[in-house]
């Protein structure tokens, strides 16, 4: 069992306390966001009416399986609140890096449709720096991702293509291909944000910068909440 399993669990489920009647919400990806959408599955089956929009295949069939209303932006053009989990948080500002489980595109389209993008995660997770435990996960197009993978290591990374199963690149629900770049510890995320974003195949990165507005973050002693400014 993951050693931070109940911290985890703390954490969604204090995020699942901010979910209201009638909300429209945001359903991140991975082990946290799993716990979090199971805890609104219960309160849902105890009469809790919201909508959902998940950020992956995977938190779409959870929600579904557990009788979750599942809508996309064809049926909404604003999130009430969006929960997902993070790689790693900086102590300060809260900027974020996610996309381990290969959900980034989707995951920043919908945070930055929420009115409040809340992150729950462990202790484990907080930084000084971005990149100090985690690579930039890079959504790249298939065609060229070999020429793109190029220019990003001319940037100073050390730049992996992300492996499937068995030999075939992992390839996301976009049908995209992710690059993992290894930067080390990153001075100015944002910064670093835009000059990957300006590479032709470049689809996304899994910086998100400045769009985090609370961070609730589990440890043996409770869950402690921090705000961005």
């Amino acid at each position: 069992m993951d050693p931070n399993f109940a911290h985890k669990q703390a954490a969604a489920l204090r995020a699942a306390d901010l979910v209201e009647h009638g909300m429209v919400v945001g359903l991140g990806t991975g082990s946290t966001a799993t716990l979090f959408i199971a805890e609104l599955i219960a309160r849902a089956a105890a009469g809790l009416k919201i909508r959902c929009v998940p950020t992956s295949e995977r938190s779409a069939a959870q929600a579904r399986d557990g009788g979750l209303a599942v809508i996309g932006f064809d049926a909404t053009k604003f999130i009430d609140l969006a929960v997902d989990g993070a790689d790693e948080i900086t102590t300060i500002g809260l900027d974020l890096i996610k996309g381990l489980g290969g959900a980034l595109l989707r995951e920043k389209i919908v945070a930055s449709a929420a009115r409040e993008f809340v992150v729950i995660a462990d202790s484990s997770k907080m930084v000084d720096r971005l990149g100090m435990r985690a690579p930039v996960p890079v959504e790249v197009t298939p065609f060229g991702h070999e020429l793109t993978a190029s220019r990003l290591a001319n940037l100073g990374a050390d730049v992996v293509l992300r492996a499937g199963l068995g030999v075939t690149p992992y390839v996301t629900d976009g049908g995209n291909f992710i690059l993992d770049c290894h930067f080390g510890r990153i001075a100015e995320a944002r910064a670093l944000d835009d000059t990957i974003r300006s590479i032709v195949g470049v689809v996304e990165t899994g910086i998100f910068a400045g769009m985090t507005q609370r961070v609730l973050i589990a440890s043996e002693t409770g869950v402690a909440e921090l705000r961005a400014g």
